[in-house]
């Protein structure tokens, strides 16, 4: 009863997730000055609702995701500059919106069978390689390096595996309406990419890869204190 109990609401959140990043995505891009600055407090009240009522180690999983985002963002965008938001600033729903993308990642992720690890990375090789050799993206190459690293030294891969799809999915509805863009020549390091490019997702497998370790420590810091008080 408590697992069809939560399977219902993950599923409300699911749909939930999906409706605001669409929409809010929208809302941004088309409704001058209030859209970014409404869908930002959509998305803090979204976050910090679930966040209330999640137990110890998700709010820890929420708290370090939205740490690491920001960090992140600040210095891929407006450091490095490999792409920049259409007003040239991190907009503040982007960290809420990292982590709950990544409990969208987490819900599918429970409902899917093993073979997706390996299978979406297996897809996507091809189509690195295609768009490297001509020089169209070779920054893809070096993405995606890191995403097989980051599934080998990782016990989440089906996680990365489903937010490499995700992400994707997203960075190519952004880009699309326009809340952000690419870099084609990418700072610093002189590779060409695409707008967005089709390993966009490993910098949120990254993302993800930072906080399940983090959630990790603190799990082990936590029976290590409970053993000793014991």
């Amino acid at each position: 009863m408590l697992t069809e109990t939560r399977n219902t609401r993950d599923n409300w959140r699911a749909v939930l997730i999906c409706a605001v990043i669409v929409f809010g995505l929208a809302f941004d891009q088309f409704v001058p000055f209030w859209g970014q600055t409404l869908t930002s407090a959509g998305l803090w009240f979204l976050l910090l609702h679930w966040g209330r009522r999640a137990t110890r180690e998700e709010q820890i999983m929420l708290a370090a995701c939205v740490i690491y985002a920001t960090l992140g963002e600040c210095f891929l965008s407006l450091v490095w500059g490999i792409y920049d938001y259409r007003l040239n600033n991190v907009p503040a729903f982007v960290p809420p919106g990292h982590a709950l993308l990544l409990m969208l990642g987490i819900i599918i992720a429970e409902r899917l069978r093993d073979w997706i690890t390996w299978f979406v990375p297996l897809a996507a090789a091809p189509f690195v390689l295609l768009l490297a050799v001509p020089g169209i993206d070779t920054f893809g190459v070096l993405l995606f390096a890191i995403l097989i690293l980051s599934m080998i030294f990782s016990h989440a891969r089906k996680l990365y595996s489903v937010m490499f799809v995700l992400s994707l999915t997203m960075e190519i509805y952004g880009t699309w309406i326009g809340n952000w863009t690419w870099a084609i020549d990418v700072p610093w390091i002189g590779l060409t990419t695409t707008n967005p490019p089709l390993a966009a997702g490993v910098f949120y497998c990254v993302l993800d890869l930072l906080v399940m370790s983090t959630v990790r420590a603190w799990r082990e810091r936590s029976v290590g204190i409970a053993a000793q008080g014991a």
